[in-house]
């Protein structure tokens, strides 16, 4: 019996051990063969039936009688034989390394050999001399300084700024990019130029990368920008920003505020005049006689039948241009300028403080200049659109036909104080253009217009 002892003390002992093994080997997969379940659910299997045998001859060692013993220890034996635990290869089927794998790079190292490396481009140089600011487009011009054939395009940005000198980091534009040129220049249209300057910036592109930013440059486009002063426009002339129409309510939704519920109901009186000595008919409106005061430290509203509005920019110095477009079914409007002084009462034209031309499409057609009350008849195709050219230090206030620069009509004076862009309006709308340069032809027909247009001065007494 004492040797019957022995052999299951080794056995216990065979199995304890074995028990440790797989235990350990099982850690080992739950820490790197996650994957492999299969043989992770065979090792706990087979731990589980390792576990329940090495509990059973481990009750079977307190076994008084003999017999029941040696049964025990038979069956222990028995099980032992046929375990799974002594079944299992204790090795993992997969490792850390890729022996048993090779991939074939022959197609990638002949494709690698066939490769050719392109050198980045060198940064382009941004020439400001061949640059050209004119009729609200920028050309800018640039070249490589070392020759490079293998340069298949350029990339252009460029950003408004009020801001001289070089690009600040923190400036409030972001850049805007035009890709894909293919030459050394390249020209911006139809820009409006609401700030002081433009900056630029270009690069050079080849087939597989762009190179560095020129040098950046600021190009100076300065231009008039104004917008129409609301505070100056009449009750009946809706305003916003750059576009005025009259509003034959204005005057009378004032009234109505003014005067409450009381005249709820009630029919206001209303007249229509024939026709004016401005040649500015008078519409059918309401009286707004009893309307509520200006803003104390704003000048007058316009009123009375001077259905006018001024720009909020004044014009002390220098060339000047902006063009205005009437819709189609204005009966009749008046583009010019006008000193701060001209009254809420002055129509334009009608004072020796304003200078415009008329257009009448009311009753009769007509187009005039008219300044200080004289009249003078243009014998021209009123235009759809009317360019306002002002030199206030030459004293010269010029009307072009905005698409073909014809001239309309040139105004010589000295002008005493700072002007107004001027506008009247009734029954329709105007429509304006700011951030304008002075055009090329304009400037070009200004070397020839002196002594061949008409006057102030020649303006004679007819009234309309």
């Amino acid at each position: 019996m004492d040797s019957q002892k022995e052999a299951l003390q080794r056995i216990i002992s065979t199995l304890a051990n074995k028990n440790d093994e797989i235990q350990n080997f099982i850690d080992t997969l739950n820490q790197t063969l996650k994957g492999v379940q299969s043989q992770l659910s065979q090792c706990n299997n087979a731990l589980e039936n390792s576990e329940e045998l090495l509990e059973f001859a481990t009750r079977s060692l307190d076994i008084k009688e003999p017999e029941e013993f040696s049964k025990a220890a038979r069956q222990i034996k028995d099980r032992v034989t046929m375990a799974s635990a002594f079944r299992l290869s204790l090795k993992p089927k997969v490792s850390d390394n890729m022996t048993h794998l090779m991939v074939d790079f022959s197609q990638e190292r002949q494709m690698l050999r066939t490769l050719k490396f392109l050198p980045v481009p060198k940064a382009p140089e941004i020439d400001p001399v061949e640059c050209l600011v004119a009729d609200n487009s920028v050309t800018v011009a640039w070249r490589m300084l070392e020759e490079d054939n293998k340069i298949d395009h350029f990339i252009l940005e460029h950003r408004k700024t009020n801001f001289d000198g070089l690009p600040r980091v923190k400036d409030e534009r972001c850049w805007e990019i035009i890709d894909n040129i293919k030459g050394t220049e390249y020209t911006l249209s139809g820009l409006k130029f609401d700030s002081k300057y433009m900056n630029f910036r270009v690069r050079a592109c080849n087939k597989a990368v762009a190179g560095e930013y020129s040098d950046p440059v600021t190009l100076e486009t300065k231009a008039l920008n104004f917008s129409l002063d609301n505070s100056s426009s009449h009750l009946n002339l809706r305003v916003e920003d750059a576009c005025v129409e009259w509003d034959p309510t204005g005057g009378k939704g004032q009234e109505n505020k003014m005067k409450g519920k009381e005249n709820k109901g009630s029919v206001h009186v209303t007249s229509l005049k024939k026709h004016t000595r401005s040649g500015t008919p008078s519409p059918k409106r309401t009286s707004i006689g009893s309307r509520p005061p200006a803003v104390r430290g704003s000048r007058d509203r316009f009123t009375g039948e001077s259905y006018t509005v001024l720009g909020d920019t004044a014009i002390e110095s220098g060339q000047h241009y902006w063009e205005v477009k009437a819709q189609k079914d204005c009966k009749s409007y008046s583009v010019g300028v006008a000193y701060k002084t001209l009254g809420k009462f002055d129509q334009l034209g009608k004072t020796n403080s304003s200078w415009c031309i008329h257009v009448n499409n009311w009753l009769q057609n007509t187009f005039a200049a008219k300044h200080n009350n004289k009249v003078k008849a243009l014998d021209v195709t009123v235009p759809e659109r009317i360019g306002v050219f002002c030199d206030f230090d030459g004293g010269q206030l010029s009307f072009y036909d905005a698409s073909s620069k014809q001239l309309l009509y040139s105004f010589k004076t000295k002008f005493t104080q700072p002007v107004l862009p001027g506008f009247m309006v009734w029954c329709g709308g105007l429509s304006l253009n700011t951030g304008m340069q002075v055009p090329s032809a304009v400037r070009t027909l200004q070397k020839t217009e002196n002594g061949m247009t008409g006057s102030a001065s020649s303006l004679n007494n007819v009234t309309q």
